[in-house]
This record gives C-alpha cells, sequence and structure tokens, in this order.
C-alpha cells in the first residue's frame, strides 16, 4: 500500500515514544501536522517563535520522560530555532529537530525557502540527513534518535522534502525499532581497579558531578558515603547530587565556589569527576587546578585531559562506570570519621554562608537568600526549577538548594539568554503533575517571555519569577570593576504587568522580603487552578555571589602587569573623575 512519508512519519514518531513536538505549521509541514493531529500519543504544540519551541523540546529531554523533538518550517523556523539548537548541542541534550523541505521533484530553482539547511545546522548537530524516499522516512528518523541518544547526547536533523510529504509512494518493508540504546562501559578492569586503589589511598577525597552524572545520584552517594568525601557539582549538574545529602558542598569548585565547596575541596588529593568537561563555568573560569590524581569518568572520551591531564580515564554511562568502581572499591577505614567532619564542616560553612546573605541590608528591596529559602520551605521535593542566563543563575545556585535528580535545568556551555520561560513550558508538559518554577532576570524575559501565552493556551500551571532590577547584572557587575561604567546593560522601561495582561497570566509582585511568603502562597494558589502565574520580583543584586567575584579576580591576575595596572587605573580614575 502506497504511503505518504508525513503517514510513515508520524509512525516512527509514536514507535520511538515522542510525546510532543513543538513548532509552527507552514506550507511545507502542513501534511505533518494534518498526521500529527491524528495521532493517540503525540500532541503537537504550536509555539509563539521556533526558538522558544527548540528551548521547549530541550526542557522535555532533560527532564527523562520523552525525546524532545521539533516540527518546523525549512529556513526560517531553522534559523530561528538554531539557538535553542545550538544550546542542546553545547550541553549534550538529545533532540530530534524535522523540518520540512522543498519540492525535489520539479527542477525549479529559487524556490520559498530555498537555502542548505544541512550546511546551517551540521555545526550544532550530531548528524543530519535528507529523505530522497518513502522507504526512508522510517529508517532514517530510527537512526538519527539513535545517534542523538547514544555517546553523549545531542540534537539531530532530519529534512522531509514536500512533495513527499503530498504524494504516496512505496513505503518499503516495515522495519523494527530497536529501541534505547544500551550505555556500555569501555574502560578495563585495570582502569577502574587503579582508581578504587587511588581513592581508597587518598587523604582528602573528593568527587566533582556534571549533568553527565545526573542519573547517577545513588551510586555517587555511596561512592561519597564510603569514603567519607565532599560532593560539589557543576551548574548544569545542580541536581546530579542532592543538596540535602550531608555530604553536598555545593556549587562549583576553587575562588569561584561557594565557601563550603572551597573549604571541603582546599586539600583534596584525588578528585573523582564525572559527566563534566570541566569548562568554564564549571570551573570558575579556569580558576581550580584538580590535583594530580584525577580520575575522569565520562561517556565521550573526547574530554579526558582537554583542560586537566587525568591519572585514569573511564569512558562509559556514569551509572555503569560507577557500579563497577563501587564493586572495586574496598571499605575504607577512615570513611566514618571523615565523613563525620567533613560533613560537620559543610553544614557549619554553609550555615555561616547563609547568615552572611541573610544579614546583608537589601535596602527595602528583596533580599535573596530570604526568596530562596521561603521557595525551598514552598516546594514540593519533586519540583523542578528552570533558570536562566544572567545573574540569576549563580544566585539559585548558591542559595536554592536542589533535592532531586533533574530538579533543576539551565542553560549552561552554549549559555543562551530566553531559555527559562519556553523550558519552564516544556518541563511542565513533561511533568504535568509536578511543581514547575521559572526564574528569570529581567533582561532574558523580555527575549521570549510571550510564551507565556503558549502556557495559557495550553492551562499549565507554571509560575515564572521576573528578577527585576532594570539591568542586564551579571555584565553590568562585570563592567562596574574594570569600567566603572554600565554601557549597554541598563534596561529601559518594562511593564512587567502588562506582558501578564496580554498573554493572559496571573500576575503578582514582590517589592519586600515581608511580601514574599503572601505573594508565594498567592502564586502556587493560582498555578493550582491551571493558569500561568508571573511574579515581579524586586530583586537586590548589590552582594555580588562568589561565583562573580571569584572569576573577576581569576581573570585579571591572567594579565600581565601593565594590563592591569590599565584596567585597575583607568577604574579608579573614573571613579574620582565621575
Amino acid at each position: 500500500m502506497s504511503r505518504t512519508a508525513a503517514s510513515l512519519l508520524r509512525e516512527a514518531l509514536e514507535e520511538v515514544g515522542v510525546r510532543y513536538t513543538f513548532g509552527i505549521p507552514g506550507v511545507h509541514n502542513t501534511e505533518i501536522y494534518d498526521q500529527l493531529e491524528s495521532s493517540s500519543s503525540i500532541t503537537p504544540v504550536l509555539v509563539s517563535d521556533e526558538g522558544g519551541g527548540a528551548f521547549m523540546a530541550d526542557a522535555v529531554s532533560r527532564s527523562g520522560t520523552s525525546l524532545g523533538t521539533l516540527v518546523i518550517v525549512p529556513a526560517a523556523g531553522v534559523t530561528h530555532a538554531a539557538s535553542g539548537i545550538a544550546e542542546a548541542f553545547l550541553d549534550g541534550i538529545p533532540m530530534l529537530v524535522i523540518a520540512g523541505g522543498i519540492r525535489r521533484d520539479t527542477g525549479r530553482r529559487y524556490q520559498l525557502h530555498d537555502v542548505d539547511q544541512h550546511a546551517i545546522l551540521k555545526p550544532i548537530t550530531k548528524g543530519t540527513w535528507l529523505v530522497e524516499r518513502h522507504a526512508d522516512v522510517i529508517p532514517t528518523i530510527y537512526e538519527a534518535v539513535r545517534v542523538a541518544t547514544s555517546g553523549e547526547p545531542g540534537p539531530v536533523f532530519v529534512e522531509i522534502p514536500v512533495n513527499l510529504q503530498l504524494i504516496a509512494g512505496d513505503p518499503g518493508p516495515t522495519p523494527r525499532y530497536p529501541g534505547p540504546v544500551e550505555h556500555e562501559t569501555r574502560c578495563t578492569d585495570a582502569a577502574i581497579e587503579e582508581a578504587a586503589r587511588l581513592l581508597a589511598g587518598a587523604k582528602s577525597p573528593g568527587l566533582f558531578v556534571g549533568w553527565g552524572a545526573v542519573d547517577a545520584a545513588r551510586e555517587i552517594g555511596m561512592i561519597a558515603d564510603r569514603l567519607g568525601a565532599p560532593v560539589t557539582t557543576t551548574l548544569q549538574g545542580l541536581s546530579a547530587f542532592p543538596a540535602n545529602h550531608p555530604l553536598h558542598a555545593g556549587f562549583c569548585l576553587g575562588r569561584a565556589a561557594v565557601p563550603a565547596a572551597e573549604n571541603a575541596f582546599r586539600d583534596c588529593d584525588c578528585l573523582l569527576a564525572v559527566g563534566t568537561r570541566f569548562g568554564e563555568i564549571a570551573t570558575g573560569s579556569y580558576g581550580y587546578e584538580p590535583p594530580a590524581n584525577l580520575i575522569h569518568v565520562d561517556i565521550n572520551p573526547a574530554v579526558f585531559s582537554a583542560n586537566y591531564p587525568a591519572k585514569v580515564a573511564l569512558e562509559g554511562d556514569a551509572v555503569a562506570v560507577l557500579t563497577r568502581l563501587l564493586a572495586a572499591l574496598p571499605e575504607v577505614a577512615e570513611g566514618t570519621t571523615r565523613r563525620e567532619s567533613v560533613a560537620a564542616r559543610i553544614a557549619k560553612d554553609k550555615a555561616a554562608y547563609r547568615d552572611e546573605w541573610l544579614a546583608h541590608d537589601s535596602r527595602g528591596r528583596v533580599n535573596p537568600a530570604r526568596f530562596f529559602m521561603a521557595l525551598r520551605d514552598r516546594l514540593e521535593s519533586d519540583a523542578t526549577v528552570v533558570v536562566d542566563d544572567g545573574n540569576h543563575t549563580f544566585l539559585t545556585a548558591e542559595l536554592m538548594p536542589i533535592h532531586r535528580p533533574r530538579g533543576m535545568i539551565s542553560p549552561t556551555d552554549f549559555n543562551c539568554m530566553g531559555y527559562c520561560v519556553p523550558a519552564t513550558i516544556g518541563a511542565k508538559l513533561a511533568r504535568p503533575k509536578s511543581e514547575v518554577v521559572g526564574i528569570v532576570g529581567d533582561g532574558a524575559f523580555r527575549m521570549t517571555g510571550l510564551e507565556l501565552a503558549t502556557a495559557t493556551a495550553l492551562r499549565l500551571g507554571v509560575i515564572v519569577f521576573v528578577f527585576n532590577d532594570g539591568e542586564l547584572a551579571q555584565i553590568a557587575q562585570a563592567q562596574q570593576i574594570p569600567y566603572n561604567r554600565k554601557t549597554c546593560t541598563v534596561l529601559g522601561p518594562l511593564d512587567v504587568s502588562g506582558v501578564a495582561q496580554a498573554t493572559g497570566a496571573a500576575f503578582l509582585r514582590i517589592d519586600n522580603d515581608a511580601g514574599i511568603e503572601a505573594a508565594l502562597e498567592e502564586a502556587f494558589f493560582q498555578a493550582s487552578t491551571h493558569r500561568p502565574v508571573l511574579v515581579d520580583v524586586a530583586i537586590d543584586y548589590s552582594k555580588r555571589t562568589r561565583f562573580t567575584e571569584g572569576i573577576v579576580k581569576t581573570n585579571l591576575e591572567r594579565f600581565d602587569l601593565p594590563t592591569k595596572a590599565r584596567l585597575v587605573g583607568r577604574a579608579l580614575w573614573r571613579r574620582v573623575t565621575g
């Protein structure tokens, strides 16, 4: 029986377990959308912008419930979505991107949307495919999904020309979907034994975990408990280890880390790093030097010794590798004693840092620590917190405890502003019975805030907190130190309540600490009625995060003496002269 490529695509997407697609219909994919409307297991979601759709798909994948999928028009749809695709690519997030394509059966040139989509997307995907026959539709989707989810995950792209969607053809034999990829380890028993020996013999071992370890929290906890070792995380890996575990030290390493992590790892002589590339943000702009005994676990062998030499490199899926490592790791005599002392020091340092923030004079605005304490008390343990790129990101990392794996998602290595609002929508679709809140700076909110209209249309009870200070705060703070001026980082006025009214969201405002609890209570009540809620928070950014202070010092120290003198002298002169 002849079939169209659109009907074959629907069958393939159903088989691989896609639950939602995100995009906007156009002349090159209307047949696909017509098929999706007939699906009993897939819901096509109309977005306001394909860039927002890509962030929604990214969040669905990060939730771990299904594969985030885009169905977009060629050309402009692809370029609009490119930022979200690139974020997924650099962050190691699987995503399936499907676009229509121009007709390949007319011989005509200069068609509508006639660009080389594969050339555009090649640098930011793991692979691209052009479907040329009806019989290739299902096998191509299966192969694209395999590539997207195997090894280090990432986005893939499939173009299906519109003529194949419109005109029926021979579907060929129906292939069998092989199912999800089984992750394996590619490290020898000798390497596992060496890693176990180094960890067991260390005087001050530590664990550093990233997003690649997000499903290995159980194994990480068992290793940490056996060694009595502290655990710290990357930004993207904040939910890879529960913050309410006594050995959870916090975020980052070195001088850009929170005090509990900086102190716990100061004398670290053996570091077990799992699922991290030791990238710029993870290391506080490379301001931390790991010990010589560095054991690096990652599914992507390209990351080994890329920035820091690994004494032992263990290639493979985090759960699989750590399971083998646990079997080889002996009971450590000092583990129990060390665990008690390390946990006590962490608790003391965390309390002191919290108290330091609470003592800060927020001058009538909202103290970040008080906000996050109240939010944590109000949120259920299985909630999802979504952030954007900005100063609020690092405030969240330092002050907001995350209790469950995949409980916080953020744009990290591509570091794309505009992520939060659409990603909050994707996270809620993925986990409809759990609370989902977004925290976004006022600058990033301007980019994709209108996607709240999508949340209203879908009746999603998400809550988005806009940290409003009238600046692009992370960059404004970075400008203030060397330049003593803020160029293009002071924002014009924005009536956040007007955005709420325009998109159908409920609106609340928190002007100071006294209004936090009441506003949270009302926000969660409104969200329970399946209505999105927008909360304008008059946040106080006058106290810098440890991360910001740390990276500024680290980068300043890298300059030679004449450059340092010029930068410092210029800042001092402008401060004196105004």
